[in-house]
């Protein structure tokens, strides 16, 4: 049965939600499911924007089969070639032998990659600031390479003041019956998914998101369509200065994210105590997580949301422990910057996970590394309470007078 929502009186959700995964990109929890957008536009000529991933095949093509009705798809826009939106491709041109693939040349190119079939006089190929008349509408097209694949496109509809994003603007979750932003609220039901979506998917491409945010300025629009979550059509201003803030690396909070890896809870111990003082000081919006629990797409979206970091770690096998290390990688590999950071180690013997934490944020951009190490020795004493009340005074005062970077 289709289930097909209007977004204007000739432009169509055909979309889909599947809560049954567990794992986006097999990486990425989504307890609360994915969504797949695809749109379709009945002008004189019929445009379908993307398809969507192969898990929602039948719902799609009962979507696509409805809005066609005895009409046939004239143009299929493909604005980003990953599978969870180019996955039906080959299908949908089986079944509409005639439709002109509308893409750019690295397009072209992964599409012979993905998929055996016969290409030739199919595409129409179209570069920066390239038209499409599709009667009442005028479709144009802007590259958004690494945003966060290099073949990304962005489609706007001049006529209607609409920006179809890619994955640009998405966010975890499905969509629940509301399609539309505004009719959910989303500062406190999708605000947290959408900042763990872009930090996790695009968040290393900060420097490419900035450059499609420029030419977005200059677009007047009425309406952002992206390929995973809501549709936004009112307040576009504070979403896409959310993604202003998180593409420039700009704390969100003047905040604070303790993570942490402890074993027999010296460690966990000493961050609680940490976090205490810390509120004692008028810090709001605390937040402590255990690695070996928090899977790290959450702690590096906290990170991107926060100002001042806390890592404390055991000493273990003569290194920083296992899931710490691992999140101090996922950190660096997306281009974590301009954050201050604090440490704590212990160690019950030759402690020097500090040192070793030290040594990989140095390497990271615009990171300044507060020098009130904390070290601690099994478990808290009288002494290490003394240093975490002084880092905690450390910390408060560098949220009360931010360095600029």
């Amino acid at each position: 049965m289709y289930n097909v929502r209007n977004i204007t009186d000739d432009l169509f959700y055909i979309g889909c939600s599947d809560r049954r995964l567990n794992l986006f990109e097999n990486v990425y929890p989504i307890v609360n499911g994915m969504a797949y957008n695809s749109y379709f536009l009945n002008d004189e000529k019929t445009v379908l924007f993307d398809t969507v991933d192969k898990r929602c095949c039948e719902q799609f093509f009962a979507n696509l089969n409805h809005v066609l009705g005895s009409r046939k798809l004239d143009y299929l826009i493909v604005n980003h070639m990953e599978p969870d939106h180019c996955a039906l491709i080959a299908d949908v041109v089986s079944e509409n032998p005639d439709v002109k693939i509308v893409c750019n040349a690295k397009t072209a190119q992964m599409l012979g990659q993905f998929f055996d079939m016969d290409l030739e006089g199919r595409l129409l190929l179209v570069k920066e600031g390239d038209t499409l008349e599709t009667g009442h509408h005028t479709l144009q097209f802007f590259m958004a390479p690494m945003v966060h694949w290099p073949e990304v496109m962005v489609t706007y509809d001049s006529t209607d003041k609409i920006l179809f994003s890619a994955d640009a603007f998405g966010t975890f979750g499905a969509i629940n019956g509301n399609i539309f932003a505004d009719e959910v609220d989303f500062e406190r039901d999708y605000l947290d998914e959408a900042r763990r979506y872009y930090t996790n998917i695009v968040g290393k491409y900060g420097v490419q998101v900035q450059a499609l945010l420029k030419k977005a300025a200059g677009l007047e629009i009425k309406m952002l369509c992206p390929l995973h979550g809501l549709i936004w059509r009112e307040n576009l201003g504070w979403y896409i200065d959310k993604y202003n803030t998180w593409s420039s690396y700009a704390p969100e909070d003047n905040s604070v994210m303790i993570a942490y890896a402890s074993v027999y809870g010296g460690t966990e111990n000493a961050v609680d105590l940490l976090a205490g003082e810390l509120a004692k000081r008028g810090i709001k919006n605390i937040k402590i997580y255990n690695t070996s629990l928090t899977h790290p797409s959450v702690i590096l979206s906290e990170a991107f949301r926060c100002s001042h970091l806390v890592f404390a770690s055991v000493t273990y096998n003569m290194g920083i422990f296992s899931t710490m290390n691992h999140l101090i990688h996922e950190l660096a590999v997306h281009n974590l910057q301009n954050r201050s950071v604090a440490l704590i180690e212990n160690g019950s013997w030759s402690c020097c996970s500090a040192k070793l934490m030290r040594e990989e944020f140095e390497k990271m951009k615009n990171i300044t590394l507060l020098d009130s190490v904390v070290t601690l020795k099994s478990t808290m004493n009288d002494a290490n309470m003394e240093e975490i009340v002084s880092l905690a005074q450390t910390i408060a005062d560098s949220i009360k007078t931010p360095q600029s970077v």
